[in-house]
């Protein structure tokens, strides 16, 4: 908590993000290797901001990524469709040695963290004997931004979260387009009709105002080719695989 609001995210029916209790906001951008393989997050400097602030949902907005009433002008329609249904009820789980990984495809953005240069974490189980594989799949999923993906050190055991702060990042992609709002650190996200998401470690939110899965982001920015200014251009290598 900090100042006198209680930190959380509200989302308005039709409307933007607003974010109380001063949540700290920040730039970061995915950094990729030379093979095309996500590797990790680079982050910036704060954002600076006040208590209370409105962030864009509807990916119109001049003055991205703060909202400025724009989406009373288009008409956006913000309905939400995230399923309520907790993680634990969702997830598919797929066992390794030492490593149990559980996945909840509802929530995949499309980062490709999950997607390595010759295999995905998928297959990678079968070979978790190797320390050193197993440790990568484990790496792989602790950059999962929203938490599509996690693991456990074997099945039904504790689910192994990465300490993050509280925090909303906003993402980009590395080819310099847009991408969706990650919240860390278990922030609560409250939807329009005041029923609150599940709080998890790690949850990303539309910003391009697409997402057949909203609040929830669902990886369109990429096949729109969102980006902060200018029109959206698609990008024949971006893809939601």
């Amino acid at each position: 908590m900090t100042g006198r609001h209680e930190r959380r995210i509200v989302v308005l029916r039709n409307g933007p993000y607003v974010v109380y209790g001063g949540v700290p906001l920040r730039r970061k951008r995915k950094i990729i290797s030379a093979d095309g393989d996500s590797v990790t997050w680079q982050t910036s400097e704060p954002i600076p901001t006040e208590e209370i602030y409105a962030l864009c949902r509807c990916g119109r907005s001049s003055a991205k990524p703060f909202c400025d009433g724009t989406h009373a002008e288009i008409g956006f329609d913000g309905t939400e469709a995230a399923p309520m249904r907790p993680y634990a009820e969702l997830q598919h789980v797929h066992d390794g040695v030492d490593v149990s990984a559980q996945r909840v495809g509802e929530l995949c953005v499309h980062a490709a963290f999950c997607v390595g240069r010759t295999r995905p974490i998928a297959k990678m189980l079968a070979d978790t004997d190797d320390s050193d594989i197993r440790s990568d799949v484990m790496s792989r999923i602790d950059h999962c931004p929203s938490g599509s993906y996690s693991y456990a050190l074997h099945r039904g055991g504790d689910t192994v979260e990465v300490d993050l702060p509280q925090a909303i990042s906003v993402l980009e992609e590395e080819n310099g387009q847009a991408s969706a709002l990650w919240v860390s650190g278990r922030v609560p996200v409250h939807r329009s009709d005041s029923r609150p998401q599940e709080t998890r470690n790690r949850v990303t939110l539309c910003r391009c105002g697409h997402s057949a899965n909203k609040p929830l982001c669902d990886g369109t920015h990429r096949k729109i080719g969102f980006r902060e200014t200018g029109e959206a251009v698609t990008d024949s290598s971006s893809t939601l695989d």
